[in-house]
């Protein structure tokens, strides 16, 4: 299987972010978690890693707005541009919002101010390196979804993008939730040259951002598998009712589950999903991943097993379609690596 990987996201490594109740934590989504993974799928015998070849913004800009783009690109330097010479310059280390934007009318102008426009929380600070690893997670996943489409293997193709940053949460024009760019809706959006794509999302927070940018679409299913937003990140997004609007009504698909889901209550959801995949019958599948299912991971309430998440591999495999694998969340990382494994290796 090959397996892309890009060093570049090493660039985004902010010294912290503020976690729910404003208590100032390390930052979870950290660089450590791409070593874990690496290590444990250097010990097998199928992991190809290589790194992804640049396509260029084109594809980003077919699923990101050219504003949203544009802040991304330049937001660092403009931060640093405001007051260069007072003594709290050197405190500079990320950009974080003053304020959110409580309706979208009217981009300010203010650095502070669009950077509560486009970012909808405070986990997704914005240092030096972040849109360069953004644009390298990117890559990785367009690698993917490439490698899976123009495969001249016999067996059926399937690929893993290493993603980091994540992007399940990353909307049209918003970041997120770890997420700024939202490496599956690219990599889908791409593949759509070649007919209809599903998007299955089994991360533990709902996909909010993948959501929002294929709602009012038929050509791309997505379903995600995710904690109930009643109790749960993102709190505004994922409930059941969420189906679709417009030409998109009815492909869209929100399984919201209860804390302490196990194996059992899982595995019997995703046969529901994975029923909707084979009714929708796409030339590609996209599988957003997200080992923060895992009964030991610190964001997550459910209680999944690592024999669960390989059923869960296994499942999707039986699917018998084209896949391309992107890493979302997952944040225990004594486990991450084995079970990012465990359920890859159904895929080799």
């Amino acid at each position: 299987m090959k397996i892309f990987y890009s060093e570049t996201h090493r660039q985004h490594n902010p010294a912290f972010e503020v976690f729910d109740g404003g208590k100032r934590v390390p930052y979870l989504e950290s660089p450590e978690r791409m070593e874990r993974i690496l290590k444990a799928l250097r010990k097998t015998d199928w992991a190809e890693i290589e790194p992804p070849r640049d396509f260029g913004l084109d594809p980003i800009r077919a699923v990101h707005s050219e504003e949203y783009l544009a802040f991304l690109a330049s937001a660092w330097i403009e931060w640093l541009a405001v007051d260069p010479d007072s003594p709290a310059a050197a405190e500079k280390i990320a950009l974080m919002p003053a304020t959110f934007a409580a309706k979208r009318d009217q981009m300010p102008e203010a650095i502070l101010g669009k950077a509560g426009f486009f970012l909808l929380d405070l986990s997704v600070p914005i240092v030096e390196g972040t849109f360069a690893a953004a644009l390298a997670s990117a890559n990785c996943a367009l690698s993917a979804a490439e490698t899976i489409a123009l495969s001249s293997v016999s067996r059926l193709p399937s690929a893993f993008a290493l993603c980091r940053p994540p992007g399940h949460h990353a909307g049209r024009e918003i970041a997120g939730g770890y997420c700024f760019l939202n490496n599956a809706a690219i990599a889908a959006q791409w593949l759509t040259r070649f007919g209809k794509v599903a998007i299955l999302d089994v991360d533990y927070h709902a996909g909010n951002g993948t959501q929002d940018i294929f709602y009012a679409r038929r050509d791309v299913l997505t379903i995600s598998l995710h904690a109930d937003p009643a109790f749960e990140y993102p709190y505004y997004a994922g409930y059941a009712t969420e189906t679709g609007a417009g030409e998109g009504l009815g492909f869209h698909h929100n399984f919201p589950l209860p804390a302490g889901t196990d194996d059992a209550a899982y595995l019997q959801t995703l046969d529901q999903a994975l029923a909707r995949v084979r009714e929708f019958t796409p030339a590609h599948l996209i599988v957003s991943i997200g080992m923060d299912i895992y009964g030991g991971d610190p964001l997550g309430k459910f209680k999944i097993t690592r024999e669960g998440i390989r059923e869960i591999g296994r499942n999707i495999a039986a699917l018998n379609l084209p896949t391309a694998i992107i890493m979302e969340g997952g944040y225990n990382t004594d486990a991450l690596g084995d079970n990012v494994a465990a359920l890859l290796k159904n895929f080799k």
